[in-house]
């Protein structure tokens, strides 16, 4: 079955950075694009950053744009997300997330604290 486990949340001060992991199994990595949200409680799923299943393409919420960094391994069948720069407001629950045949798969997800 598919199975996607994150890793890499804690505690980091303003300014600071954090490296995410998600290990995905149960379905062939490299035919997929894969995605990071991030949610705040009451507070609708944010996308933050897709990348294509070769590598080749991403995308980032305008809010992160140049200071987050999405990247796969498609050998260890793990995407990355690079935060730097944390802010306050990037706290939230991250989740990883795999769309197959449009039923949508999540991890289940790791907390990023930013305080000082």
């Amino acid at each position: 079955q598919v199975q996607l486990v994150e890793s890499g949340g804690g505690l980091v001060q303003p300014g600071g950075s954090l490296r995410l992991s998600c290990a995905a199994s149960g379905f062939t990595f490299s035919n997929y694009a894969m995605s990071w949200y991030r949610q705040v409680p009451g507070q609708e799923r944010e996308l933050v950053a897709t990348i294509a299943r070769t590598g080749d393409s991403t995308n980032y919420a305008d809010s992160v744009k140049g200071r987050f960094t999405i990247s796969r391994d498609n050998a260890k069948n793990t995407v990355y997300l690079q935060m730097n720069s944390l802010k306050p407001e990037d706290r939230a629950v991250y989740y990883c997330k795999v769309s197959i045949l449009f039923r949508p798969y999540w991890g289940q997800g790791t907390q990023v604290t930013v305080s000082s």
